[in-house]
Order: structure tokens, then sequence, then C-alpha cells
């Protein structure tokens, strides 16, 4: 019998991954999966930038990678496939931060303002650019865009002033120099609502709640690539990675089962309350039930000038996925 085939996968630590690495998820016979937890920009037991290493060296066989980032990816003919596994999902509403005395009491107030991004094709960036426009009337152009990084991938001339490395945003707010602050995480300190900093959101899970209502979807964060010459030599893995996901969010539900499992007092009483609010499951994977978001996103990065045309959702994904 011949021996498996090893394929690496880099995840970040979610309960929706756990069963990678308690070696829970059930692989067919001809693969051994080799999970590595690799932050982005947190360190984790593999170590971090893990959608550099993935884009940029083509360290690992599969990986979840910047939504964005792979799409330019793909604009640019580099060889990765993705899978319409969607491990990471946020609401830009929850994630926009100033200080707590800051005159800034709106989205509408943040027209000529200066906000800080993490870079501006990180994905948080495009999606809150485009929700800024679309959801609230603030034309983003209208906004001075600060970066505290370099581009994951080289796209050119971008409206972004890139910040000297090391640059505290935090500080930043504090001393006035920036309005705002969008990131895909902060540190606790940060989000301490009796804190120096708050939410522009008073009320940040209603906002994301209307976003919902209104879009149908939770934003797509992130997505999970392979190499192309990966996906090739196995035409199987695509397909295997969709029914891994499932395995791996089933395990997370289960687990919530328990009301004590996390470390919130009220985390099952939370979960429930997010099904009656929402009525949807907010974590499909597949391309029809995201095609909605996807194509959305495809034309907010075309209007951005990340990418020079719009490409198809299903160019994004492998062929023996079309039909999920």
């Amino acid at each position: 019998m011949a021996e498996p085939v090893e394929v690496s996968i880099a995840l970040d630590r979610y309960s929706r991954t756990r069963a990678y690495f308690d070696g829970i998820v059930k692989t067919p016979s001809w693969l051994r999966l080799k999970p590595l937890q690799v932050g982005m920009l947190t360190m984790l037991r593999d170590g971090a930038d893990r959608h550099g290493r993935m884009l940029r060296d083509r360290e690992f066989d599969a990986a979840e990678t910047s939504l964005s980032s792979y799409i330019i990816s793909r604009s640019k003919g580099l060889p990765f496939i993705a899978t319409p596994v969607f491990p990471r999902r946020l609401f830009t509403q929850t994630q926009l931060f100033v200080s707590r005395d800051s005159p800034v009491r709106s989205a509408q107030d943040l027209a000529g303002r200066r906000v800080i991004v993490l870079t501006f094709q990180t994905t948080m960036s495009v999606v809150a650019r485009a929700d800024l426009q679309r959801e609230y009337g603030v034309p983003w152009r209208s906004i001075t865009w600060l970066s505290l990084g370099p581009e994951e991938l080289e796209v050119g001339e971008l409206p972004v002033t890139r910040l000297a490395a090391g640059t505290d945003p935090f500080k930043m707010l504090r001393d006035g120099h920036a309005d705002a602050v969008v990131l895909p995480g902060f540190p606790e300190s940060v989000m301490d609502p009796t804190g120096e900093f708050r939410r522009l959101f008073p009320d940040a899970r209603a906002e994301a709640r209307a976003h919902f209502a209104r879009n149908g979807y939770m934003p797509i964060m992130h997505v999970l690539a392979m190499q192309s010459h990966v996906a090739e030599r196995l035409p199987e893995l695509p397909g295997v990675l969709l029914d891994l996901d499932r395995q791996a969010f089933d395990h997370a539900r289960d687990l919530f089962n328990d009301s004590n499992y996390g470390i919130s007092a009220f985390g099952r009483l939370e979960i429930e309350r997010e099904r009656v609010d929402l009525d949807a499951d907010v974590w499909p994977r597949g391309i029809a039930a995201n095609r909605v978001n996807l194509e959305r996103f495809i034309d907010d990065m075309v209007e951005q000038k990340l990418i020079p045309e719009p490409l198809s959702v299903e160019g994004l994904f492998h062929p023996s996925t079309h039909d999920s």
C-alpha cells in the first residue's frame, strides 16, 4: 500500500480550527494532514506571518490567507487556487476605535479625517472603506489613510501614507495625530470599555446586526488557499478540505453545547441569542452561499484600485468546488 501523501496546512488557532490540532478531523487514507498553528501578527506554536509565508514564500501546501491578498495573487496570475472555506469573518462595525474624548461620534464624522489601517490591501481595510461608503455615505477617498506596514503583495501606487516602522497607532490616537483606527485585532487594553479608547459605534452589536439584515452576510476576511501544483497533483484535495472544514465546525459547535466551555459566563446564551438575532448560518462554506459577499468584495477591490478588473467568483476556486 502506498504511503499517505503529507499536506501541510497553516491555520490560526480558533475554536473552529481546534479539531485540526487535536487530530479529530478524519482524513481519507491517502492523506496525512500536517496542521501548523501559524498566526498572522500573533506568534503561535509554528510562528507568525502566515499570509506572507504562503503568498510570498510558498512555504505551505495550503493556508488560511487574506481574501484580498489572495485575489490580488489570482489577478497577477500567481500559482495559487482556493477552496471555498472561509476561516475568519468580521464585521467592521466592531473594529473601528477612536480615543475616549474624540469629537468623532459617528461614521459620517470620519469624512476629512485620518484613519489608521494595517495596510491598504488588508481585507479589513477593504471592507471598512466599502462599508463607510456604501453603508454610511462616507466616500472612502474623503479620508486620509495611514498604514502601519508594507503591503503583502505589490499592487502599485495606492492612496495611503506609510507610517514609520514601529509607530504606535494608539499613541497617535491619544496625541490627536490620527482620528480612528480600524484593524483586524486589538490588544485587550484597547477593547477595555473603561479605558482610554472606545468603539466608534456605541452599540457595535446592533450596528453589525443591522449590517447583516441589510446584506445577508458576515463579511469574509480569510480564505483557504493552496499552491496550484499541490491541487494539480491532488485534485481531490479541495473537496476534502471542504469536508474537513465541516467536521471542524461541527466539533466546535459540539464544544459550545457545554454552557461552561468558554471563559465567558454567558457564552452559550450568546450563541443562542445570535441564532435568534441573525436567524442564519453566519459561517457558510461553498460558493453559492457566499456569492453575493464575494462579488461585492471583488467589485470593491476594483473600485479601490487593488485589481485592474473584476475576476469571476468561480475563477477564484478549484473547478471541483464550483458546484458547492
